[in-house]
């Protein structure tokens, strides 16, 4: 019960930041699609590559994921790299449209190394958009020492995100009877997450508290 306590704390607080507020709007969506590619991106592969054998499907998923993981310690250091000199938002924003893109190209996966190179390609972009998204979080908190609480509200957002995300994504699958159209589909979320992207001002107005306006 006290950790339900700080979390409609902490939204209640939101509602006088528009910057953090809409940021966290645009993160839900985006996180929703980023956290279901990660969780169901081995059961694609598995699904819809054509491997061969048993054992070479086994031995390319592994491969795919240490590729991921070690192509993502680059990502996530050239993303903040880029981050230093564009900004944030706009960083995130071009993140967002190169998950958008391998959204599409996932569609037309056919062969292992296909399944290679996007593998690279999600490790570049991957680790760099949950680093920039957690430091931009952090630049936008308002001055406070109950920073837990309000790091404590993220997490739940992204969980929450998560059960929506994959039940959304399966539900697509599901009634397509295609996993590619589900990719497709979570190409949507991070459309959207660009557009609500742009749409977070620079600056937290002084009175956004009580106009509602950035």
């Amino acid at each position: 019960m006290n950790g339900f306590t700080e979390l409609r704390k902490v939204w209640k607080e939101l509602q006088g930041q528009v910057r953090l507020k809409r940021y966290l709007g645009a993160f839900f969506v985006y996180s929703m699609a980023v956290q279901t590619i990660m969780l169901i991106a081995t059961y694609f592969g598995e699904q819809e590559i054509d491997w061969g054998s048993d054992d070479k499907r086994t031995m390319g998923l592994i491969i795919s994921i240490l590729v991921i993981q070690i192509v993502a310690i680059l990502g996530a250091t050239l993303t903040a790299r880029t981050s230093n000199r564009n900004g944030n938002i706009r960083t995130l924003i071009v993140v967002n449209f190169i998950w958008m893109a391998l959204c599409v190209y996932a569609y037309f996966l056919q062969t292992p190394m296909d399944f290679y190179i996007a593998a690279g390609l999600v490790g570049m972009v991957m680790g760099g958009i949950q680093a920039l998204s957690r430091s931009t979080y952090s630049k936008f908190m308002p001055p406070t020492e109950d920073s837990a609480s309000y790091f404590s509200f993220y997490d739940v957002a992204e969980k929450i995100g998560i059960i929506i995300g994959t039940f959304l994504y399966g539900l697509v699958a599901q009634l397509t009877g295609s996993m590619r159209n589900a990719a497709i589909f979570l190409g949507v979320f991070f459309l959207v997450g660009a557009f609500l992207l742009m749409r977070v001002p620079k600056k937290e107005s002084p009175r956004s508290d009580e106009q509602g306006l950035a």
